[in-house]
């Protein structure tokens, strides 16, 4: 077996939490990651067929058998992963009817996976649904993000409209646009089950005083939707109290569109 503290998908999700940490969205344990693997990722740096444990689930997924995961641990620190990931991480496998998931390594404290579990299978299961090339699943907590959400009015149109309304890229990069819950209780499967149901339509998910939530299909596109989107709110926390003398209409908003070729949602613009 090769070593798996070398594998890529190792890496790369202690090189992504490390770098959220230091911007400042993942304070403490706050937030979590979940990825989607394939069998043949990790294979050779794991028995497939040792299980250390089952862990079971609140909620069952069975449309998510068989699924390879890798997924930050609940109370674990992102900081710390880099240096020991296989404490702060684990690699699990649905089991066959979904009602739990079997770990094949990590959680070495005899921990288990973040707390937010029912939100991201059940992300994972949607986001399949519309795209067969999703895998990743992204919580952190963004300062600017939250901070607006405590200003603004709590509706996916009007909130994704002044995002796209602070810089040309953002209707680029998320032209679907940004859903948004009002305040719920975090790590609850009805919040979990709530949030699922969004990502049927968007990839970009905010609950409102708490954080956000973003899918791609990989860790990098899923980072680049979280930086896009707290930049925009960054600077809408800037100017939010300042005399607007220049602004985004919707008719520019068209016209990028239109040179981009992207879609919006019908009756956005």
């Amino acid at each position: 077996m090769r070593n798996i503290f070398e594998a890529p998908f190792i890496k790369e999700i202690a090189d992504t939490t490390a770098n959220m940490y230091r911007l400042g969205w993942n304070e403490r344990n706050g937030g979590n990651i979940s990825m989607i693997l394939d069998e043949q990722e990790i294979e050779n740096y794991l028995d497939i067929n040792r299980v250390i444990r089952e862990i079971p689930l609140t909620v069952a997924f069975p449309n998510l058998a068989g699924k390879y995961f890798v997924v930050t641990g609940t109370g674990k620190y992102f900081k710390n992963i880099k240096d020991n990931p296989s404490l702060n991480i684990g690699i699990m496998r649905v089991s066959e009817d979904g009602s739990k998931m079997n770990l094949l390594w990590g959680y070495d404290d005899g921990g288990k996976f973040t707390s937010e579990i029912t939100m991201h299978l059940g992300a994972h299961e949607k986001r399949l649904g519309v795209d067969e090339n999703h895998r990743v699943v992204m919580h952190a907590h963004p300062t600017n993000l939250i901070s607006m959400t405590h200003v603004h009015e709590i509706d996916d149109v009007k909130f994704t409209k002044t995002l796209w309304g602070t810089c040309t890229e953002c209707i680029v990069i998320f032209p679907d646009g940004v859903a948004i819950l009002p305040w719920m209780v975090s790590s609850s499967d009805n919040l979990g089950l709530v949030s699922s149901e969004k990502f049927k339509d968007f990839r970009i998910l905010v609950w409102a005083l708490h954080g956000m939530t973003v899918t791609g299909t990989s860790l990098d596109e899923a980072f680049g939707l979280m930086e896009t989107v707290e930049k925009a709110a960054d600077i809408y926390m800037h100017i939010v109290n300042c005399k607007v003398k220049s602004s985004i209409t919707d008719e520019m908003l068209r016209q990028v569109c239109n040179d981009f070729h992207l879609e919006t949602k019908k009756g956005w613009l």
